[in-house]
């Protein structure tokens, strides 16, 4: 249920629909089933068996590889801390927002709203002030995030089993609802259609891989720190196939919820669905909260309930990125576990400042394009090569088929060792073409690209160098 609510997060609502729709509509689910079964299960199979195995957060678990290794696992769990310095962010506009439904607060204007409530500066160089509200829903989601995590998994488990089952029934009620409105039928249309020409285009496939990749909370060190709880006798790829067809469900059914009410505001307004925004904090801040301030009836209501399932669906991705730094720091040096976690909370709060700004957006956009694109690719193809190569993928085959039910043969050691790292080198050649030679990224000057694209990638892979350097607690290095 952990690994479940860390993968199904805000990008599940919002980013899912946008990229089946960009990408050939129906037709994208082929490349995107045919993803998760070539690379999202058997990665999460691998991250799941390397947990388990090892019984340690990632640091140590690398370090088990080879001790000149333990870099690469500090690496894997800076990436999802610097993630979740943005990612509160949006979630304390969701917190923002879940109030603002009371009374419709946006009224007929919520793109003008939305840039009001953010002070947006329109510029990353123009910094501007913090916004009130966003720093009082930092500090609620903060402090939500230290409470769940303090005392340990124990109280994770009691958390995600009202976590992941809220949001989901929130989300079937707004799918409800949405395919009763006029002109739904038009949205969903428009959301299904298939393309089968665009399944020729390799672009396509690599956004199916792409979408799996990020959404499964892969290369993040969460779903290695998760297994290292599991009981030995637990059912790992089992575990795999669950979460990854919850997190594909999930996707697909807020599909229906959002491009249902999306085609009620086209109908509604006379404006063609390709014209509405429809990407990130467009669709979720303006279009969808447009669309709601609409409905003939119980608008503030579906209004509370859409944000409520976005923020319920959110904190368990949040936490799930906060703990594998936790539990690393306390395995490594025996810092308490309420210590660890209230030192990486407040660290992480203070960062999240700058995303609070009058330029924080950018900022923001700027930062998770350079870590998804660049950083998370990379940790991945990393662990494809450590555990396919270095430490010889049949012993954590061997360890998974001991405990598990669907057997795992020689096509897991082919896909881990040749054909993910085949999809992840293309994902990145295609990335760099993309982002430094076709259409350098994006219209800010490049040396503001740098500092909050490049610098925090840079700057966290020297960190994980500084940390295995930093001699543990004896009694731990033991254990």
């Amino acid at each position: 249920m952990a690994a479940v609510g860390s993968a199904v997060g805000l990008g599940n609502v919002w980013r899912f629909p946008y990229v089946c729709y960009d990408n050939g509509g129906g037709a994208f689910l082929i490349p995107f089933f045919v993803a998760i079964f070539t690379a999202g299960i058997p990665l999460l199979i691998l991250e799941f068996s390397v947990g388990h195995w090892a019984r340690s957060a990632p640091p140590k678990a690398f370090a088990k590889v080879g001790k000149k290794w333990e870099w690469a696992g500090w690496l894997t769990v800076l990436m999802p801390f610097v993630v979740a310095t943005y990612y509160v962010v949006v979630m304390a506009w969701c917190f923002s927002y879940m109030v603002y439904s009371i009374d419709l607060r946006w009224g007929s204007s919520a793109g003008g709203f939305f840039s009001n409530f953010l002070g947006d500066t329109g510029s990353p160089i123009v910094i501007g002030g913090i916004s009130l509200p966003i720093l009082l829903g930092l500090i609620a989601v903060w402090v939500c995030i230290f409470l769940i995590l303090y005392k340990g998994v124990k109280r994770i488990g009691k958390i995600v089993a009202l976590t992941v089952p809220i949001p989901t029934i929130l989300l079937i009620i707004l799918t409800i609802r949405g395919l009763t409105l006029p002109g739904a039928m038009e949205g969903i249309s428009y959301y299904l259609t298939p393309d089968f020409s665009r399944l020729g285009d390799v672009n396509v496939w690599l956004a199916a891989y792409a979408q799996v990749f990020f959404s499964f909370s892969l290369a993040q060190g969460i779903m290695i720190t998760y297994a290292s709880f599991l009981k030995k006798k637990s059912d790992l790829t089992n575990n795999a196939f669950i979460v990854a067809l919850a997190d594909a469900g999930t996707a697909f059914l807020a599909g229906f919820a959002v491009f249902s009410v999306i085609g009620y505001l086209s109908v509604s307004q006379g404006i063609g669905i390709g014209d509405l925004p429809m990407a990130g904090p467009g669709l979720t801040f303006i279009t969808y909260p447009t669309a709601i301030s609409l409905l003939p009836f119980a608008a503030a209501m579906f209004g509370i309930f859409f944000f409520i399932a976005l923020l319920t669906f959110g904190i368990d991705s949040a936490f799930s990125m906060i703990e594998p730094i936790s539990a690393s720091a306390n395995q490594k040096w025996r810092i308490s576990k309420a210590k660890a976690t209230a030192l990486m909370c407040t660290l992480g709060f203070f960062v999240s400042l700058i995303f609070a700004t009058g330029g924080g957006i950018h900022l923001l956009e700027i930062l998770d394009h350079f870590v998804t694109n660049f950083g998370l690719v990379s940790i991945g193809l990393l662990e494809c090569i450590m555990f396919g190569w270095l430490f010889r993928v049949y012993k954590l085959r061997k360890h998974a088929n001991e405990t598990s039910d669907i057997m795992l043969g020689r096509w897991w050691e082919i896909l881990i060792k040749y054909i993910i790292p085949a999809i992840l080198i293309i994902l990145l050649i295609a990335a760099i073409i993309k982002n430094l030679i076709d259409n350098p990224y994006p219209s800010y000057p490049g040396w503001i690209v740098i500092l909050a694209g490049v610098a925090p990638l840079l700057i966290i892979t020297v960190l994980s160098f500084v940390l295995m350097k930093i001699k543990g607690n004896k009694e731990a290095e033991e254990i």
